[in-house]
């Protein structure tokens, strides 16, 4: 009688042993892709996530973003809060975008005692050239006034791209 019952626990044990817990990632990337701003002559990395579990209280992430004019990596930190659905991260302004380059983002999850949960590393690719940029932001000021450097009195506006880039 006594065998009879322990093949049974040992089998709901073993199963029981078997099982995980939910260790899904709590972020979850769900678009990349730089944006480029014609008006302000501005370029950014954006980054969308999900989220797939529950984020602590308190944390923050930590992004880094290859700097495509070269040099250290443009970094941010963002706090996040709980009642957040998404997240979503935006690069400071970036210099000497290249087409279908790939550039590479390491984006790191920090809980609110500064322990890492997760780090998520990828890539982003651009589909325009930062040529299509003017070197100068065609407005300027609260209103998107004309840029005087644009802009010259009785002159032709001067449209051309940055070509202070280094070659690829």
């Amino acid at each position: 009688m006594k065998t009879l019952l322990i093949l049974p626990l040992a089998a709901i044990m073993a199963l029981t042993g078997c099982q995980r817990g939910d260790e899904t990632e709590p972020l979850k990337l769900s678009g990349k892709l730089f944006i480029f701003n014609y008006r302000v002559s501005k370029a950014t990395y954006n980054l969308a996530f999900s989220f797939q579990g529950k984020i602590p209280d308190g944390s923050y992430v930590e992004a880094s973003f290859e700097n495509p004019a070269g040099g250290e990596p443009l970094k941010i930190t963002q706090k996040m809060f709980p009642f957040w659905e998404k997240l979503t991260l935006e690069s400071p302004p970036l210099r000497c975008v290249v087409k279908d380059k790939p550039y590479k983002v390491v984006v790191s999850l920090f809980g609110p005692d500064e322990k890492k949960i997760q780090t998520i590393e990828t890539t982003v690719i651009s589909s325009l050239d930062e040529t299509i940029l003017p070197k100068n932001s065609i407005v300027v000021g609260p209103a998107y006034d004309p840029n005087p450097k644009v802009f010259v009195k009785g002159g032709v506006p001067d449209f051309s791209p940055d070509t202070d880039c280094p070659k690829a």
